[in-house]
């Protein structure tokens, strides 16, 4: 059945009348048009809040937006516009992930394991990770946002489970070929004149090596002529990257995630993670980042006592896609390392 205006208020205020627990929450704003929604939006005080707002096309689609331009869900499917509004309005309330998981099991069951999936047909299912979140990935997050131990963690690889040669990759970059035939170490550089040497140079400098079936890559700057080889880079085969970058004194941190040549990314651009909330999925549901969106759900709940949405995202990444980072290569400097080649 086609959704249209009426169609959406009667069937919420069925909704609210059948369930104690949705008893004063209102139907979101409803526009017919880009133009009315903007004119909404501007008309409603808590828009700076990122209030949730729906656009309602004449094909029945139903957008919800937070705000008057960020998209959060299209679908014509009345149950899950339904289910939407009530996951929305339940998450603002400032519980946590598994308060709003038990609140929505209170009203409905199948919107609770829907909530608990982080999958809007309910179905989808990202299995609990068993490890301590801060060991495979999430360790260096809080450090990173600081741009500690670096500023661009990238990571890539072939195909699942194929990473590139780390050493070639490390030298297209323009590390130091002399310290990669060398098998040069972080402890390596770190003990020269008891760490000082490396202290002033460690911006001019990299970590590289493999976890997780990626081969990772760990920089600041990098120096002139990076990627001067296109036709050995190429030779690579690299056919997946991730790229976070952090910039600590603007307080931007982004995910750039490519795969075949072109962004992964709903038309939104480089990601920046301070999007991301607790208890809230910062990307189109259903779009082609909702795997995050499943793995974040799957972290909050696994995790409620990691509470830094940094370390989260950080663990989701590693449970979505596999990316990881030897705590422990790092924590005794075996991980390998170099410095950039000298001009």
């Amino acid at each position: 059945m086609k959704i249209t205006e009426g169609t959406l208020t009667e069937a919420w205020q069925r909704t609210v009348s059948e369930h104690a627990l949705l008893h004063g929450v209102g139907l979101p704003p409803v526009a017919l048009s880009e133009d009315e929604l903007e004119a909404c939006a501007e008309r409603t005080e808590e828009a700076a809040d990122d209030s949730l707002f729906l656009l309602l096309d004449e094909d029945g689609t139903v957008h919800g937006r937070h705000g008057p331009y960020l998209e959060v869900f299209a679908t014509r499917d009345l149950e899950q516009v339904l289910y939407l509004i009530a996951e929305d309005a339940i998450g603002r309330d400032g519980g946590s992930p598994e308060e709003t998981a038990v609140t929505l099991d209170r009203i409905d069951p199948a919107w609770g394991r829907r909530f608990r999936s982080g999958c809007l047909n309910g179905t989808g299912t990202v299995e609990e990770c068993g490890r301590d979140p801060l060991e495979g990935l999430a360790w260096m997050a809080k450090s990173w946002r600081e741009q500690a131990p670096y500023t661009t963690l990238s990571f890539f690889r072939a195909a699942p489970e194929q990473p590139v040669d780390a050493e070639r990759l490390a030298l297209l970059y323009g590390a130091d070929p002399v310290q990669v035939a060398a098998g040069t170490r972080l402890k390596d550089l770190q003990a020269v004149d008891n760490g000082r040497a490396h202290w002033d140079r460690q911006w001019k400098s990299c970590c590289f090596g493999q976890a997780g079936g990626w081969t990772f890559l760990l920089h600041h700057d990098t120096p002139p002529g990076s990627f001067a080889d296109k036709e050995a880079y190429a030779a690579l085969g690299i056919k997946e990257s991730v790229w976070l970058t952090a910039t600590s004194a603007k307080a931007i941190y982004t995910l750039d995630y490519l795969r075949d040549g072109r962004r992964v990314d709903d038309d939104r651009g480089v990601l920046e993670l301070i999007w991301y909330e607790r208890g809230r999925a910062p990307y189109l549901r259903g779009g082609e980042l909702d795997f995050l969106n499943r793995a974040l759900r799957r972290a909050e709940l696994d995790h409620p006592e990691v509470t830094s949405t940094f370390e989260l995202y950080f663990h989701a990444l590693e449970g979505s896609l596999g990316l990881r980072v030897p705590r422990r290569d790092f924590a005794e400097g075996e991980v390998r390392a170099a410095y950039w080649a000298e001009g």
